[in-house]
């Protein structure tokens, strides 16, 4: 019994100590949603979605398809936990992160549903996820998804100024 209490010290105390978690920092703006609750904006890696007031045309006529955008996004987060991985860049001023929700990308799963349109230059280190943005991309545009059904503007030449006739 003795020898094997001694043993066992004797392992515990020769493995090695498991080093604590190291919080991570980044710099971001910052606003407070009441006295003891933070939020910090981020945008996602490789993403560009439609922008909240940014308009598609259907035949039918304008659609808000940022605003469903926005709400795709804030349905995919709501009451789930996200895994968030911040990456060393920044975009706009805000930190650049992945997002992971149950185990699913929410930057595909924005552009699988037409909401978003992948930004590969900004996945250069990251091939395969370049692969599965464009591949979602081009099953979107196949199956008519969100925006896809008809006319729209890339979001970086809406932010430009760009408008589709149906907006002016």
């Amino acid at each position: 019994m003795r020898a094997v209490l001694l043993m066992t010290l004797v392992a515990l105390s020769s493995a090695a100590p498991v080093a604590p978690a190291r919080p991570q920092t980044f710099d971001a703006q910052a606003r407070a949603l009441d006295g003891d609750t933070v939020a910090v904006d981020f945008r996602l890696l490789g993403v560009d979605a439609f922008e909240r007031r940014q308009l598609c045309q259907r035949v039918s006529g304008c659609w808000q398809c940022g605003k469903v955008a926005q709400d795709f996004a804030a349905s995919a987060l709501r009451s789930k936990t996200a895994t968030i991985k911040l990456t060393p860049s920044s975009s706009y001023g805000r930190p650049v992160a992945t997002v992971t929700v149950d185990g699913r990308d929410l930057g595909e799963r924005m552009i699988r549903a037409g909401l978003a349109v992948p930004a590969v230059q900004y996945l250069r280190s990251d091939p395969q996820r370049a692969a599965r943005y464009q591949s979602a991309f081009a099953q979107a545009k196949a199956a008519r998804a969100g925006a896809f059904t008809g006319r729209w503007l890339e979001p970086s030449r809406w932010r430009q100024g760009e408008r589709l006739r149906c907006e002016r």
